[in-house]
This record gives structure tokens, C-alpha cells and sequence, in this order.
């Protein structure tokens, strides 16, 4: 079937393609020079420190580490051993059990010797109630504090931690992570390493540790994983964490941490509300507060990214668990996007307004929908008889070759900086994934960014989904 369309349209609908494209290839590219220019200076500016000195001073701040538990019986002993072993003098490391309705609390009861505490409470804490503050009797786990209350979600078992801890800095992060033992080192060299501004956060890579070797909740080999499905997620990561995140920590406009590794301010985190227990994508939303929080104030501040490996995590090797998770960060984009939305080209707000709030619009909410509406648009053309062959083709190797020519770069840079994967059979096996990706794994989250987007807006109320790990612990 072919349908009689004026040519000035369909040069029109060849401009918009060729417009959107060239943005995309224009916004990559500056993207790979700041996180260059950035991971160089990193490693420059790092390569004389001595982080024994920060370990070994009396004025180190003190940090409480705060992982909410729900149903971790399987590994919950392990993950808190490895937590407890970090190396820095003032911490703790604050556990709270969220309602778990499987042996989480009797375990580590049993395994750290514990017993209720009195423990300062402030009465109008904003969380679901709290049973009990436990502390064990030995005296090598006195860094160990246990909260267990009721069920009322993640953000909620973060806030009643932020709100119990009374440390100067409070770390956020997934009970089921692995630190590496000098990550603290490294967050209270973040921290104050800045003269003239404010550090109200600190985030970092987060890498994964499917397949890994881990022994006693000791990294103690870095292995490919197994699992092509999360041999996806590591490409993926990697671009990322690698070049994405450090070109925004380059302009300071990151508007993420993740929540598996995430430093905070206490007073600030405490100012803006903790984390908001109405979305899913809480992690996202207390950027998005503490920047409006601090911008509106005129402070000088910063959001300090380190990208040394100190967290490592499992991702999921199922595409039911992996569709389950995308379709949550999309509900938390749109969430935390739409709160904001007066952000949106706000010169009031500078480069967040003007730049990062435009991009995580277009690009991570926005592109998503386009390609899967795209698909069909494509197909309807080519119906009416209306599209343009030779452009869509040479278009849409451009663009393929270009996202390669984005990954491979990605997969270098982190051999020549950190040199996790240093075996040529598995960057060899990365670049395999960057080529298949494409068509294999990008489908994969362009619909699960879909089914989200569809979920919030028809269905309103929808909770975390399921995630189920294997463990860290098993990891081998």
C-alpha cells in the first residue's frame, strides 16, 4: 500500500531523525571526553595520598554504615562479617532488620551474641515503629548496631537509620554489597578533600560481582561472569559508571548515587526528609532534593563520584528478575522527573535546570519510549510505502557503529585505569557483548522501561517487585 505524501514532509520527518541522532552523537562524545578528563585527574590527584594517615588519625569523623535487612537469613552472618572488617577506626555499622519475616534477626542474634539495648529513641521519629535496638556482647562486634522494626520498605528502614545514628556522615547501601576494606578511606578523603565547597554526598562505581571468587566476605578474585545475562549488565555498568556518571561528576551535575553505595551528610540528609517512602526510586529523589535543597539556600557544595571499585554487586541472571528491576528504575525516573518537573529548562536552578534535568529527560526517560514507538512507526512506513531505504539503513548503521565504537571505548579506558578484566579472552568477550547488544540485552530494557512507564501511569500504586539473589556469598 502506498500513500501519496508530499516530499517537504517526508524531508521534514528525515530531519527530525537526522536532528535527534547527531544530538545523541554530540552529547556522547562530550560525554567520553569529561569522564577522560575527569578519571585523569582523579588518578593524578590520588596518585600521592596516603590513606594510612586518614586510618590512622584521631580527627577521622565518625561514619555510621546503615544496610537495611529484609529476609536476608541465607547470607545476612556473611555480609555483616565483611562490613565489620572495613578499615577505618570511627565507625559502626548499623543494621536494620525491616520487618524480615524469615530468620534475618534470630541469625544475627545467634551469630554476634546480641541483646536489647537502651538506646536513645526520639519519639517522633518518622519511621514504622521500632521493637528494639540490640548490641553484642562481645567486644570485637561493639561497631555492630541492630534496629529491628516493623515492615514499612527500604527508604523507610534508611531514614529510621539516619534519624538513630549519630554520626557526622551516614553511608547508605544494600545490605547484600560488598565493600572493599579501604572503602571508607576513600569516601573520608572525598569528603574533605574540597577547600571552598561543601561535600553533602558521595557516590561510586558499583561493579559486579556475579561469578566472582568471595570467601568469607573477602573479594578474592575478580572473574567474567558466567551468566551472559550479566555479562550485559557489566558492559553496561561499566559505561555507565566508567564514562556516564564521571562526565556529570566533571560539570558537578550528577543527579544520581546509587543506593548501593551512597555517602551523605547527616544535617543534610536530615534537612531534606531522609528518603522519600512514596517512590521507588529513592536513591534518584534525595539528589534531586539535596541540590534543590542546597541550591535554593546559595550554599557552595559539590557532590563528590569516586571511581576506584569499592563496592561490588550481584545483578540479576534471569530476564524475569532483570525485566523487574528496569521496570522499578523506570518508575522511580518518572517519579522523581515529574516531583521535579519545575526544574525542567529552569535557569534558576543553572546546569541542573539547563542541562542534567534536559538530558535525564530526553535521554533516559525519554529515549526509551521513542525506539519502542519508533519500532512500529518504522513498520507503519513501510506499510504506507513512505519510507526512505537508503536513509533509514545508512542511518541506522551509523548509529550502531557509533554505540560499538561508545562501548570499546568504555571497555578499554576501564582496562587501562583499573584493569579489573586483564585476560584478552575477557575483553575480547566484552567487545562480543558490545557487538550483540543491540539486539539481545537493549530490547530487553527498552521494553522493561516501557512496561514501567505504562505500570505508573495506569496502574498508580505498585510496589518494589521481586528481586531474588543468589547471594554474594555464593558467588563463585
Amino acid at each position: 500500500m502506498e500513500v501519496s505524501i508530499p516530499n517537504i514532509w517526508l524531508e521534514y520527518i528525515d530531519v527530525i531523525f537526522m536532528t535527534f541522532s547527531v544530538m545523541l552523537f554530540i552529547m556522547f562524545t562530550f560525554m567520553g571526553y569529561f569522564s577522560t578528563r575527569n578519571s585523569l585527574h582523579y588518578k593524578n590527584k590520588n596518585s600521592f595520598v596516603d590513606l594510612s594517615k586518614i586510618m590512622a588519625s584521631p580527627l577521622a569523623p565518625g561514619i555510621t554504615i546503615i544496610a537495611p535487612a529484609y529476609n536476608e537469613g541465607l547470607n545476612i552472618v556473611e555480609n555483616v562479617r565483611s562490613l565489620l572488617s572495613l578499615k577505618y577506626v570511627n565507625y559502626e555499622v548499623m543494621v536494620v532488620n525491616d520487618g524480615s519475616k524469615d530468620e534475618t534477626m534470630q541469625k544475627l542474634i545467634e551469630a554476634y551474641d546480641l541483646e536489647m539495648v537502651a538506646y536513645p529513641i526520639d519519639p517522633n521519629i518518622k519511621s514504622k515503629p521500632i521493637r528494639g535496638i540490640y548490641k553484642s556482647r562481645q567486644l570485637s562486634y561493639s561497631k555492630l548496631v541492630v534496629v529491628d522494626k516493623e515492615n514499612g520498605g527500604k527508604s523507610d528502614a534508611l531514614n529510621a537509620g539516619i534519624q538513630l545514628s549519630q554520626n557526622q556522615f551516614v553511608g547508605c547501601i544494600d545490605v547484600d554489597c560488598l565493600l572493599l576494606p579501604d572503602s571508607l578511606l576513600h569516601v573520608v578523603k572525598a569528603l574533605f578533600q574540597r577547600s571552598k565547597k561543601r561535600v553533602v554526598a558521595v557516590g561510586g562505581v558499583v561493579r559486579v560481582a556475579n561469578s566472582c571468587r568471595i570467601s568469607g566476605g573477602t573479594l578474592e578474585e575478580i572473574r567474567l561472569p558466567k551468566n551472559w545475562l550479566a555479562r550485559f549488565q557489566l558492559l553496561e555498568y561499566t559505561r555507565s559508571f566508567i564514562l556516564g556518571r564521571m562526565a556529570w561528576g566533571r560539570i558537578d551535575s550528577l543527579l544520581i548515587i546509587s543506593g548501593a553505595f551512597g555517602f551523605f551528610d547527616r544535617e543534610i540528609a536530615l534537612a531534606v526528609g531522609g528518603y522519600d517512602t512514596n517512590t521507588v526510586g529513592e536513591d534518584m529523589e534525595i539528589i534531586f532534593k539535596i541540590r534543590r535543597y542546597m541550591h535554593e539556600r546559595r550554599e557552595p557544595y559539590t557532590i563528590e563520584y569516586i571511581p576506584d571499585p569499592l563496592c561490588w554487586t550481584e545483578v540479576p541472571e534471569t530476564v524475569d528478575i532483570l525485566l523487574n528491576q528496569r521496570d522499578r528504575w523506570a518508575r522511580g525516573n518518572l517519579e522523581t522527573l515529574y516531583k521535579h518537573k519545575d526544574m525542567f529548562f529552569n535557569s534558576r536552578f543553572g546546569r541542573l535546570g539547563l542541562i542534567s534535568y534536559p538530558y535525564w529527560f530526553f535521554y533516559e526517560w525519554l529515549a526509551p519510549l521513542l525506539e519502542f514507538f519508533g519500532f512500529f512507526t518504522i513498520i507503519l512506513f513501510w506499510y504506507l510505502g513512505i519510507i526512505n531505504w537508503d536513509f533509514f539503513f545508512a542511518l541506522t548503521a551509523t548509529v550502531y557503529m557509533f554505540s560499538i565504537m561508545f562501548s570499546f571505548y568504555a571497555i578499554l579506558w576501564d582496562v587501562t585505569t583499573y584493569n579489573n578484566y586483564n585476560k584478552s579472552k575477557d575483553i575480547l568477550t566484552l567487545m562480543g557483548c558490545a557487538i550483540i547488544e543491540p539486539f539481545v540485552f537493549h530490547p530487553l530494557v527498552v521494553c522493561a522501561a516501557v512496561r514501567g512507564n505504562m505500570t505508573k501511569l495506569f496502574r498508580k500504586k505498585v510496589g518494589w517487585g521481586v528481586q531474588v539473589r543468589r547471594g554474594l556469598a555464593s558467588a563463585s
